[in-house]
């Protein structure tokens, strides 16, 4: 055990073979040792006279942390130019200006040339404070660092090179972090070489390529190069037509067009990437990154590290399929000729899908069993109700097959409806219809007949769909999409449902703003939390919990509670529209009525906790609850005591979810209290929580049950995946024409809309 800024904790055991880089981005957490380069954009201000202390600051407290969690952490930094240019120029004003009070006898300074300072004299000044800094940097951490400067020449001459290995692994044995730097105080100007010839050959003539060899000679597993850009872009930064590019693959240069290098230092990214192409060659892991970024830097190491999605990963393994970005705009185009079909073009697809569910059944099955038995095998056994959501079998796949021709049957007229129709003046006419939201990504666990439920949808309102589904559901998942797949095919839209199979991390895909619309969850209260942390810039439709609660009146039926709060509590325990919380009426407590609520939970076996009140009137009370605010998707509820409908709708506003909530009373004017004061997505009268469900509202399916106030709220069908847009139609007309000295007016005439398709 280690302790790092006085938290102790276990170093990590990190050990590999080297001589061949990583494959995939989620394999960087292993690596041991690691070069992280700091390119002078990095180190130093906006001015380039003097450091970004904040910055310099943030990168050694990542360092120090990869440090003691056991790895082997080596800096090349610039800075030593710019230090030193802030100390000459210090010291040259200094100087002048007494020299200048000396000869005039005046006191007062006057405008004083700066000359142009040589770079060799202000390495030479700042190499000794960017040290001391670096130290005192480090020693907050615990940790020692030492100084190292290099030439070309320490490379070329064997004996050298030897001495330099072997300080390097020296110094790395005793847990000291080597700080390595061009000493640019005596390297000649750069000369034209041969470089990337071979993989022995490459001339350190920049900070980029000293880190590429020193990566290379001490056989480090990583190469971080920080810089004040993003990563690599197929366009110059900046231009219309750029984008980052995730994944680079050697042989991919002539893709790519270099712009300008950064503001200050040796090498612009060509330089980068040729030294990070030679790191790879020789065995060498690299990502380049944004390392100046206010937002980012102060965990972009760290993040790259744990293999995040950040900046350019450079890998020799190219993927058999496409990217989850080239996927993303796969489908984004496959979206846009689904919604250019005719309604009933879209409705065949569906029914297609829906008679491939049934027709293929036992293909299906068979690979749901393929899943059932991984899950089991592999020792990660599922709990009973994830267990229950991977199953399927010939019921639900029935089930499923009903939902999407319901699905079909109400489609016709979904894309292109016209919901408003204003003359606003003569000629000129205004419209509003529906049209889809653009691509979705909908990421689900365990339960993988909602990829045809999904599907479906997205099919009906013209969107493109991108899906995540969970691991434990791979062979399901697949067959399901290739179905999905076929059933678009028949009017040549098979890319506008896509089901990303790559190593990509949620927390990556909700990273892509520019590329998704919508993130719909399906799954735990936990996967819908981290999603919506996770979401940059990207809305997140979905609950993160269901806490749904059923209030019993006084006035309720003796013969409709009990069977209400069993459906509601006991049907599906797991199900985010069951019962969580169970209100019931003081003047209740003790009469036949309790007693009858509190055997049938026993005789179903539900764990009872009590609320706070509700244990105060009792001798022996039940477990009290640890919060009234728990979804406890089990066998299990909280019961709580109430004096009066307004005290129940007072407990559900400040402890629930704003999901599904219900009351059990015969009293119509209490009911409609109830119906009107829940501010929930589904508040009922007499009926069970779980009736909040896509299919049982008739909606065919759902993609989800919303809580969000805004868009859609409730379970989410078509009309739920679709926004508006305006149509203007008009003959030459022009806004000054409606000004005071204008010839037109405003009409602003609502007109009646067309009829709708009946079926």
């Amino acid at each position: 055990i280690r302790c790092w800024s006085n938290i102790p904790f276990i170093t990590m055991p990190l050990s590999r073979a080297h001589g061949k880089s990583f494959a995939h981005r989620s394999e960087l957490k292993h690596a041991k040792r690691i070069v992280v380069k700091l390119g002078s954009a990095v180190v130093t201000r906006g001015d380039e006279c003097g450091l970004a202390l904040g910055r310099l600051a943030s990168i050694v407290e990542q360092v120090s942390m990869l440090q003691n969690q056991g790895r082997e952490m080596m800096i090349v930094t610039s800075g030593a130019v710019a230090f030193g240019k802030q100390r000459l120029r210090h010291e040259i004003l200094l100087s002048q200006s007494v020299r200048q009070a000396l000869h005039s006898g005046q006191s007062q300074l006057k405008d004083m040339a700066i000359p142009v300072l040589e770079a060799r004299a202000c390495a030479a000044a700042g190499q000794s404070g960017l040290m001391a800094l670096y130290e005192a940097m480090f020693t907050q951490y615990s940790i020692c660092a030492a100084q190292i400067l290099v030439t070309n020449l320490d490379f070329h001459d064997e004996q050298k090179r030897r001495n330099l290995n072997g300080t390097l692994h020296e110094l790395l044995r005793m847990n000291i972090v080597p700080i390595i730097n061009t000493n640019d105080a005596v390297v000649p100007p750069p000369e034209p070489n041969s470089d990337l010839q071979g993989v022995n050959v490459i001339s350190v003539k920049d900070n980029d390529s000293l880190a590429a060899r020193l990566a290379v000679e001490m056989k480090t597993d990583l190469l971080i190069v920080l810089s004040d850009v993003e990563g690599l872009f197929d366009n110059p930064p900046g231009s219309d037509d750029a984008k980052l590019i995730d994944i680079f693959y050697p042989g991919d240069q002539q893709s790519v067009t270099f712009g300008t290098k950064s503001r200050v230092g040796m090498g612009g990214m060509e330089a980068k990437v040729k030294a990070a192409l030679w790191a790879l060659q020789g065995g060498t892991s690299v990502v380049i990154a944004n390392g100046t970024h206010p937002k980012i830097s102060g965990h972009v190491i760290t993040d790259i590290v744990e293999g995040k999605k950040v900046g350019t990963f450079f890998s020799e393994v190219k993927p058999a399929g496409p990217t989850v970005e080239q996927q993303a705009e796969m489908a984004r185009a496959g979206g846009r000729t689904l919604a250019a079909l005719q309604p009933k073009q879209r409705a065949e697809i569906i029914y297609r899908l829906a008679d491939l569910l049934t027709d293929q059944r036992e293909d299906i099955l068979l690979a749901n069993k393929k899943d059932l038995q991984e899950a089991e095998n592999k020792g990660r056994r599922l709990a009973l109700p994830l267990l229950k959501r991977l199953s399927l079998s010939t019921s639900k796949l029935n089930s499923l097959a009903i939902g999407l021709r319901q699905i079909a049957a109400s489609s016709q007229d979904s894309v292109g409806r016209v919901i408003r129709r204003t003359r606003i003046a003569k000629d000129l006419d205004l419209e509003q219809v529906t049209v889809p939201i653009g691509v979705l990504l909908v990421i689900f666990e365990s339960r993988p007949d909602c990829l045809p439920q999904v599907s479906a949808l997205a099919i009906a309102s013209g969107n493109g769909l991108l899906l995540k589904g969970g691991k434990e559901a791979a062979h399901s998942n697949q067959i399901l999409h290739h179905l999905t797949q076929e059933a678009l095919s028949v009017h040549g839209v098979r890319d506008a449902v896509q089901l990303v199979n790559t190593r990509e991390e949620v927390e990556d895909l909700c990273r892509l703003d520019k590329l998704i619309d919508l993130i719909i969850p399906r799954g735990s209260s936990q996967l819908v939390r981290n999603i919506q942390k996770a979401a940059k810039g990207i809305p997140v439709m979905g609950h993160s919990e269901g806490i749904c609660h059923v209030y019993v009146d006084t006035d309720a039926s003796v013969e409709k509670v009990t069977r209400i709060i069993r459906d509601s509590k006991c049907e599906y325990p797991a199900a985010c529209n069951a019962l969580e919380t169970l209100l019931i009426h003081r003047d209740l407590l003790r009469t036949p009525l309790f007693d009858q609520i509190i055997d049938m939970l026993r005789v179903e076996q539900v764990k009872i906790h009590a609320g706070p009140k509700f244990a105060s009137y009792l001798t022996f009370s039940p477990s009290e609850v640890k919060s009234l605010r728990t979804e406890y998707g089990d066998l299990e509820c909280c019961i709580e005591v109430v004096d009066s409908v307004e005290e129940a709708v007072e407990h559900i506003h400040k402890y629930g979810s704003s999901h599904t909530d219900v009351i059990i009373t015969e009293n119509e004017k209490t009911a409609e209290f109830f119906l009107q004061h829940v501010d929930s997505a589904c508040v009922f009268w007499n009926a069970s929580t779980r009736f909040s469900d896509g299919y049982r509202f008739g909606l065919g399916a759902e993609v989800g049950i919303s809580t969000s106030r805004i868009h859609a709220r409730g379970p989410v069908g078509i009309e739920g995946l679709l926004t508006t847009k305006w149509l203007l139609r008009g003959d030459n007309h022009v806004v000054s024409d409606f000004s005071e000295q204008g010839t037109m007016k405003y009409l602003h005439e609502s007109l009646p809309l067309p009829q709708r398709n009946a079926s």
